[in-house]
């Protein structure tokens, strides 16, 4: 497993602010904490935008996937939107979480809370060329449940 070096600044100026961090030594992703001064309740099929308190500086070729956590969406039904969300490598400004409550129960989240985990993820930009044909597939344009039953 190859270590990479992540610049992390801290913007949070609240006394509960935890960094990120791995929970176990396989973990692939690393937690994020909700950086909120009071609760928040989020009724059903509320969303709300939590700042995390970090911002980082990533090499190129590495992005920062932000995606939910299995047992608040298991347990509660909290989840995010655009998951996974993209933290492009020139982006410098503080990471946020849009969480929903996609359950019939409302749901508090708490300052300092792990919210989200973030994953380090290695990219490829393409360049695209037009042309007029594709190469050909057994498969086709067939679409959306087309490979199984």
């Amino acid at each position: 497993m190859e270590t990479r070096r992540i610049l992390i600044k801290k913007v949070s100026t609240n006394p509960l602010f935890k960094l990120p961090k791995y929970e176990s030594n396989g973990a692939a992703g690393m937690d994020l904490s909700a950086d909120i001064d009071a609760e928040v309740e989020l009724k059903p099929l509320e969303r709300f935008l939590f700042p995390t308190g970090i911002a980082i500086s990533l090499p190129k070729d590495l992005e920062a996937q932000i995606r939910p956590r299995s047992g608040l969406a298991i347990k509660n039904g909290i989840t995010l939107l655009n998951t996974p969300g993209t933290v492009d490598s020139d982006y410098r400004g503080e990471i946020k979480v849009i969480l929903v409550n996609i359950s019939n129960d409302k749901y508090t989240i708490k300052p300092g809370d792990r919210i989200a985990q973030m994953v380090l993820s290695q990219f490829v930009q393409g360049q695209f060329e037009l042309v007029e044909n594709l190469d050909e597939t057994d498969r086709g344009s067939s679409g959306f449940g087309s490979t199984g039953k």
